[in-house]
């Protein structure tokens, strides 16, 4: 039989690479996703090796349908499909919606939604038993910022992760009844360089002592939480949101 595979975008860093690193078991393929850092994906790869798993970096943009058929194709080549972790997402400056240009709102839901879209398109294609698969499951990365909607920072973001949400609930149910088990993970504040990106690298140390427990999440926590979510120990969850967010997605 061939080797199942799991395909991780934006596996290169933070959560994804963290989630790479913790599924890459003797008996699995990994491909690990990434849209421009190599040696990252490389160093992730040789991670994975070590502890003798499969890995394969491939580039390509989430964002970009060629370059999603060209990562699912590589996933085809290393065996048969049993999962996907949508994981790739981006944050941007912070501004006020009333600042926000086309360019970035349409370069924020190309990436943090349409990007999910068209890769849990994808796996449904190979996974359900309605095409002849054998099921697997799906995880969506998203983010506590959907419910506290990021006023100030990136509401845009925020938006795009609350689409996450109901995307995760939908498709949950569509194919629920074809082998499909479809979840999120919503991090809080998780000490990973996403902050920098949005031009906040010391966003953690600003807010720790607002947060819950005093502390920011780190990436091995959000990816333990999707490994479960990933495993058949959840065999019975699906169309679930589970908050890793040390408390911050509840408060008023």
């Amino acid at each position: 039989m061939s080797e199942p595979v799991v395909i991780v975008t934006g596996g290169s860093r933070g959560i994804g690479a963290s989630v790479c690193r913790k599924l890459g078991v003797p008996g699995r393929t990994i491909i690990v996703n990434y849209a421009g850092n190599k040696a990252a994906a490389d160093e992730v790869v040789a991670d994975i090796q070590k502890n003798g798993g499969k890995a394969v970096a491939v580039q390509g943009d989430v964002a970009r349908e060629a370059d999603v058929l060209a990562l699912f194709h590589a996933a085809d080549e290393a065996g048969h499909l049993v999962g996907l972790v949508n994981n790739a997402g981006v944050v941007d400056m912070s501004q006020r919606v009333d600042e926000m240009s086309v360019e970035r709102l349409t370069r924020m839901f190309s990436i943090n939604l349409i990007g999910s879209f068209l890769c849990a398109r994808e796996a449904v294609r190979r996974m359900s038993t309605r095409h002849g698969g054998k099921g697997g499951a799906i995880v969506n990365v998203g983010s506590a910022a959907s419910k506290i909607g990021s006023p100030g920072q990136y509401v845009d973001y925020a938006a795009s992760k609350g689409a996450i949400d109901t995307m995760t609930v939908g498709l949950a149910l569509e194919v629920a009844d074809e082998g499909i088990r479809v979840n999120a993970v919503r991090p809080g504040i998780i000490d990973t360089e996403l902050h920098a990106s949005g031009g906040i690298p010391d966003r953690v140390a600003q807010l720790q002592s607002k947060l819950p427990m005093k502390r920011a999440g780190t990436a091995d926590e959000v990816a333990d939480a999707i490994v479960w979510l990933m495993s058949d120990q959840a065999s019975y969850t699906t169309g679930d949101i589970l908050d890793v967010s040390g408390g911050r997605a509840i408060l008023p």
